[in-house]
């Protein structure tokens, strides 16, 4: 470096330290840049960006489908029920007469046992499960050790009262069994069945069911 260049150096060092105007420009000059190169990096990473897309899609295994399947019994509504049933047997000295109280408890559901192969399946993402009819789950309703005997007159053979209790069998059944309630049981079926998939991770649900026998 020589003599003249370094005179000019120390001069101009001399004037930037020395002048508390320069000072400012410099600092301010040093601002700008830090502003500018800021603005720059941000523009980069906002406009140079690689968009990452996954798409997950939705399937209905055979093992979902066996675990519904071992549900077999669904239990979609309890109806209890209280009948009074009397007969009368006519005589030549007088009547008899036999009043008794029955007591039942109904249950309404469906039976996955019957389902038919792919009663369920996936149509987009849209799970479909064609239920059998709502049917009677068990047809031994009655509490016999509930059962008692209102009134009674003369004698009554075991037979007689086989069909005292035939007769409330029928009565209860028809009953309980009426469109209203298989109606409610089918909604409540559907409440259930829509939670069901949903908790296994299935958003659109579709439930059906087989007509009525």
């Amino acid at each position: 470096m020589t003599k003249r260049a370094s005179k000019w150096g120390a001069a101009l060092r001399h004037l930037l330290l020395g002048s508390p105007m320069m000072m400012l420009i410099a600092v301010l000059i040093v601002v700008a840049l830090v502003i500018l190169g800021t603005k720059a990096a941000r523009w980069m990473v906002q406009n140079n960006h690689l968009d990452v897309a996954t798409t997950q899609q939705v399937t209905l295994s055979p093992t979902q489908i066996r675990s519904v399947e071992r549900i077999r019994q669904w239990e979609f509504l309890s109806v209890s029920d209280e009948e009074l049933i009397d007969t009368v047997r006519h005589g030549f000295f007088g009547d008899d007469q036999l009043i008794r109280i029955y007591y039942g408890t109904l249950r309404l559901g469906v039976d996955l046992a019957e389902t038919k192969e792919g009663w369920l399946r996936l149509e987009g993402d849209t799970v479909v499960a064609l239920l059998p009819a709502i049917k009677l789950l068990d047809e031994d309703f009655i509490d016999e050790a509930r059962t008692q005997s209102f009134y009674e007159t003369g004698k009554w053979s075991r037979e007689d009262r086989a069909r005292l209790y035939q007769r409330a069998y029928r009565t209860m059944r028809r009953r309980c069994l009426s469109r209203e309630n298989v109606a409610s049981a089918e909604r409540n079926a559907l409440l259930q069945f829509d939670n069901l998939f949903h908790s296994m991770g299935f958003e659109h649900v579709s439930v059906r069911f087989a007509p009525q026998p």
